[in-house]
Formats: structure tokens, C-alpha cells, sequence
């Protein structure tokens, strides 16, 4: 199973980005499983982001990101995205995503495969 996040980059604060992940492998049904953002900023721990659950009926956020990021999915494409506005310096970090095989959407020991991240950068 290969995760690959992409859109990352850099943004001015008060600025928008949206993340991709796309997932592929024969074996993984994405369709099936929630799926994660997760974020690391430099000299932090990684640190929950979003989640969604399989169907989209569900959605989860920080509530620092609240109100500012959007989670979707389209299981017909295997891909998740996560939509950023009004960025914030302090959202500057590597952001991965993951899928969930536990039942803590926000803790990483629920999440098995992982994406290699893209880096968001928001300049102030």
C-alpha cells in the first residue's frame, strides 16, 4: 500500500492550499477504511490534524484548524484532501496522511500506512 500526499508549498498567511493523497495497492480497499491528516512541526511531536470517516459522514479536526480546514474524500479516485485556508504561520509543518485501521481517529497507534508527507510552509 503507497500513500502519496502532494500539494504542499509555500503560502502567505491568510492563504489557502489544498492537500492530495492519493492511495494505491492492489490489496487495499480504500473505500473501506477512515482516513487521517496528520501534521509535524518542526521540533514537535506529530500531532492529529483531521479525520474522515469511510462513508464522509463523519469528520474530525484540532480544534486549532477548525472553522479553517476542510476534509473530504472521493472513494471513486482513492484520494483524500485536505483544504487549508487562512493560514496560519503556525500551521507551517510536514503534513502526512494515513489510513486508519483503530478505533482512536486521533491517536497515530490507530493509523497503519502512512503517506511520505509534503511540507506546508506559511510565511507571516
Amino acid at each position: 500500500v503507497q500513500l502519496q500526499a502532494s500539494g504542499g508549498g509555500l503560502a502567505q498567511a491568510g492563504g489557502s492550499l489544498r492537500l492530495s493523497c492519493v492511495a494505491s495497492g492492489r490489496t487495499f480497499n480504500f473505500g473501506l477504511y477512515g482516513m487521517g491528516w496528520f501534521r509535524r512541526a518542526p521540533g514537535k511531536e506529530r500531532e492529529f490534524v483531521a479525520h474522515i470517516s469511510w462513508n464522509s459522514r463523519s469528520t474530525y479536526y484540532q480544534d486549532s484548524v477548525k472553522g479553517r480546514f476542510t476534509i473530504s474524500r472521493d472513494n471513486g479516485k482513492n484520494t483524500v484532501y485536505l483544504q487549508m485556508n487562512s493560514l496560519k504561520p503556525e500551521d507551517t509543518a510536514v503534513y502526512y496522511c494515513a489510513s486508519q485501521g483503530g478505533s482512536d481517529y486521533d491517536s497515530t497507534e490507530s493509523y497503519v500506512y502512512w503517506g511520505m508527507g509534503t511540507q506546508v510552509t506559511v510565511s507571516s
